[in-house]
């Protein structure tokens, strides 16, 4: 236990003795929150004896799978980590501190909390500074993962480009936190309420790597192939663990490695539906004014209800596909 789940907020109690470990040292010049970072004990005896660790977002569990399945849910992503031989990190902020693995009682917590906000990067002092719960979207997840020595990340989907980009100047900061990360990620593509097309120029623009596992066609989330080809395809975890190695010894190492797995075809919606339930979507979208990081709850919801149940089956698909890959790849990269 880490938290008083009744207690106000900023004025946790202490953790009990031994419950979270001391930050990892890092490299001269990094830059911790202002209050440091918690440290699963697990998660920090891993990544100091050099065993593989996925980090895993707390958005999803928060803000983007429907009460109560989200904590269901979030126990299969790390089993399913467990089980593929690597140690999960799902990565929050708690009463203040960032924190680096979650035990049962606080990812119970971060689930059933209606306290937890939404926090990118930008996000990430205020709430810190002011003792708040926020769930951490793939940006900032990838930044706090980084900061802790995590190489590999588990995610459903990249934020891109928004399709009225050319008047809202609308962009998902998760892009520009590509470019500093220095993660392998691990996704499904970009959500398809996205310009999947723009956003793999802005991906090229920025010189972020982009990897199709056993394909050439860039995922579209709840659809294995968004009609977007890649240039580069990998079929096994050793290839990309391959290719990572390269990218660090070319010193590319601030920028991440994007591994687009898609979601099996035996398990992705059905396209036909798909592409009514999207056109609605960007109809309420449109009507409801819906902008910023509001889009992507707001997509998930409107997707589940409208599919009566099978978007969040392609969406759990993918995601446990993800978190396996990923653990397969955080195994590789640690064989010299």
């Amino acid at each position: 236990m880490i938290i008083g789940v009744s207690e106000r907020r900023g004025e946790a109690e202490p953790a009990r003795p031994g419950a979270y470990a001391t930050p990892l040292p890092l490299a001269p010049g990094s830059v911790l929150p202002v209050n440091g970072l918690r440290i699963l004990p697990e998660v920090a005896d891993a990544l100091a004896a050099g065993r593989p660790v996925v980090a895993l977002e707390s958005t999803i569990i928060a803000h983007g799978l429907p009460r109560p399945d989200n904590l269901r849910i979030a126990r299969e992503i790390e089993g399913r980590v467990r089980a593929a031989g690597a140690v999960p990190a799902t990565i929050a902020i708690v009463h203040g501190r960032p924190s680096i693995g979650l035990d049962a009682e606080t990812l119970e917590f971060v689930a059933g909390s209606r306290e937890v906000l939404k926090a990118g990067i930008r996000d990430l002092a205020p709430v810190t500074a002011r003792g708040g719960h926020a769930a951490t979207t793939v940006g900032a997840t990838a930044h706090l993962a980084h900061q802790a020595g995590i190489r590999v990340f588990a995610t459903g989907g990249l934020g891109g480009v928004h399709r009225q980009a050319r008047e809202s100047w609308d962009e998902s900061a998760d892009l520009i936190a590509l470019t500093g990360c220095g993660l392998t990620v691990v996704c499904s593509g970009v959500k398809s309420i996205l310009d999947v097309g723009a956003t793999l120029e802005r991906l090229e623009s920025l010189n972020v790597t982009v990897l199709g596992f056993g394909t050439h066609a860039f995922p579209g989330f709840y659809l294995a192939d968004s009609g977007h080809r890649l240039e580069w395809r990998v079929d096994t975890a050793d290839e990309v663990a391959d290719v990572v190695r390269a990218h660090e010894a070319l010193g590319l190492g601030r920028t991440a490695v994007v591994v687009a797995n898609p979601v099996p075809r035996g398990d992705q919606m059905d396209p036909d539906l798909h592409d009514r339930v999207l056109g609605r979507a960007l109809a309420a979208l449109a009507d409801g004014g819906v902008r910023g990081k509001a889009v992507t709850p707001f997509l998930l919801e409107f997707f589940h209800r409208e599919t009566r149940g099978a978007s969040l089956a392609a969406n759990v698909a993918l995601i446990l596909g993800n978190a396996d890959l990923a653990a397969r790849i955080a195994r590789a990269l640690t064989i010299t």
